[in-house]
Formats: C-alpha cells, structure tokens, sequence
C-alpha cells in the first residue's frame, strides 16, 4: 500500500479544478505600462544628473536595468495568473515568488466590477474585480477577453442572486 502524499506547501493551488488562463495579450498592456514606467523614471534620473549630480545618471542606468529584467519575467508572471470556477466559490491564483491563492464564494459577493483602461480597451481586454464584505477577501481577474469577462460577470451575477445573499 501506498502512503497517501502530502500537499506541496510550495503549491498552494489544487490541481483538481481546470484553470483558465487569462489573455497572452495581456503581456503586451502591462509591458506598454512598464515602458512607460521605466522611461519616466530614467528620463528624471538623467534630468536630475545634468542638472545637479552625476550619480543620478548611474541611477538612470540602474532604473533601465531593473525594468529589462521586470521586462524578462513578466510573460512568466502573467502566465501565473489563472482563475477556476467551482461549484459554491471562484479561485483565483497568481504569483511567482510569492503565490497567492483567494477562494471567493458566490454567497459571499456584494458585487461584480468589470473594467478596462484605454490600453486594454485598444487590444479588447477587460478585468473582472469581485468584491466581498471583507476588503481583503476581494479577488480580481486581469486581462480577460472583453466576452469572457461580460459571461463571467453575468454567471456570478445569477450564483449571486440563486443564493439570494451577497450580489
């Protein structure tokens, strides 16, 4: 006989539930952001260096840097996203270093937020925010195609309203 294995402490997910990924395109929105991030912060490095000392400049160089290699590990990082729908609650899971599981059960949802900035919006992106009463037990699901998002909205609405608690 077989001992029974014990749960990866290191795998807080169950690999039970058939996960979904969100968008690839969704890499392309946060990667314009951090772009835009990096290129203001360097620009003022530089300013800053001209204008008053030069280990500003170095800071300008240190900024580029760190943003390549944000820049290497965001396709990982969005890939770690993913979200399931059971029964009684939705998961959602993301996180590389530190992975994070938030299980979110339908009678406990207050309402469903679905938005989309002006780059989503541009590549049809949208996110799905469930907010409970408990702030720290709010989850959301970035980058997802503007229908999944308007299907999953709508689902948990009706789970919502099945229970006729929460939503």
């Amino acid at each position: 006989m077989n001992a029974p294995v014990a749960p990866d402490p290191l795998r807080p997910w169950p690999d039970t539930v058939e996960w979904r990924p969100i968008s690839p395109r969704y890499y392309l929105v946060r990667l314009v952001v951090l772009t835009v991030w990096v290129l203001i912060l360097a620009l003022a490095c530089v300013v800053t260096g001209l204008l008053w000392s030069a280990w500003f400049l170095a800071a300008a160089v240190l900024v580029l840097a760190l943003g390549a290699v944000r820049a290497f590990f965001l396709r990982r990082s969005i890939r770690a996203w993913g979200y399931a729908e059971r029964a009684e609650d939705l998961l959602v899971r993301h996180g590389l270093l530190v992975r994070r599981l938030s299980i979110v059960p339908y009678a406990r949802m207050q309402f469903v937020d679905v938005t989309a900035g002006p780059l989503e919006r541009a590549v049809g992106l949208a996110t799905v925010t469930l907010h409970t009463a408990a702030a720290a037990s709010d989850a959301t699901v970035p980058g997802l195609e503007a229908a999944e998002a308007t299907r999953l909205r709508d689902r948990l609405a009706a789970l919502g309203e099945i229970r006729e608690e929460g939503l």
